[in-house]
């Protein structure tokens, strides 16, 4: 297998250990590095060359078409582009993309480490916004919605083409690589990924939306980044990014 994808337990291996507490054992996940992990060679120069060059390529296309305020299907076009940019280096590679994980087992796991995480962080971030607010510091990234329609469409946006197309291109594609070319570190090179995609997180939404603030991404960033090394899938990921950034913009219109 020349993904990051491992092998999952078989029901029966599942049933022995539990089903999916298996997913949730820190100690086994850890320790199970895909062998693929190492398939193209210890510190081969062209995975990291192809992945800065794509993250480049794509951060620099988000921000020109931000600019483009009269550009009306840029809502669509830019989680396309972070699809496409996950999505078809893999492919010419020859390489397999990482599973979404809608399997039960994985999405019973997903759910509950997905629940824990929010339940850990927003009121971290409620705290933190009521602070800013207290301090009488402009609350930033704040959404725009103005009436029940605009509710619809935005949760429906956060979830649908934030979540997932961001997932798919930090997680999937830019994390998984890194964690491909370090394979052999192991665990090391799993910490590094790790820290290596929530910076790249930060800096991108920095380099987009223009905001010193958007560097406080790289804190959840390195949540969304350790539930994709845990799972070994993207459904955690895309279910705590669509719920955190919900429950964030909720938080700050009630505050604000």
């Amino acid at each position: 297998m020349s993904g990051l994808q491992t092998r999952l337990h078989t029901p029966a291996e599942s049933h022995k250990r539990g089903g999916s507490d298996g997913l949730l054992d820190w100690a086994s996940h850890l320790g199970a590095v895909p062998p693929a992990c190492a398939s193209g060679g210890r510190w081969s120069v062209s995975l990291p060359v192809e992945t800065a060059g794509v993250a480049i390529g794509v951060v620099a296309a988000i921000r020109l078409l931000n600019m483009q305020s009269a550009f009306e299907l840029k809502w669509l076009l830019i989680p396309c582009l972070l699809v496409v940019a996950a999505l078809l280096p893999t492919w010419l590679r020859a390489s397999e993309f990482p599973r979404l994980g809608l399997d039960r087992e994985h999405a019973t796991a997903s759910l509950a480490l997905a629940g824990i995480m929010c339940l850990c962080a927003i009121p971290a971030v409620f705290l933190g916004l009521w602070l800013m607010v207290r301090m009488h510091l402009p609350i930033p990234l704040r959404p725009a919605i103005t009436g029940p329609h605009d509710w619809f469409a935005w949760l429906t946006y956060q979830f649908l083409y934030v979540a997932v197309a961001e997932e798919m291109f930090f997680r999937g594609y830019l994390q998984a690589n890194v964690m491909k070319w370090l394979g052999d570190t192991r665990p090391v090179g799993h910490y590094v990924a790790v820290v290596v995609s929530a910076g790249c997180f930060a800096l991108a939404h920095v380099a987009v939306q223009g905001q010193i603030a958007s560097l406080f991404t790289f804190l959840p960033g390195l949540l969304l980044a350790w539930l994709f090394l845990r799972t070994r899938s993207l459904l955690a990921p895309i279910l705590f990014h669509g719920l955190a950034n919900v429950s964030y913009g909720i938080i700050a219109l009630i505050l604000a």
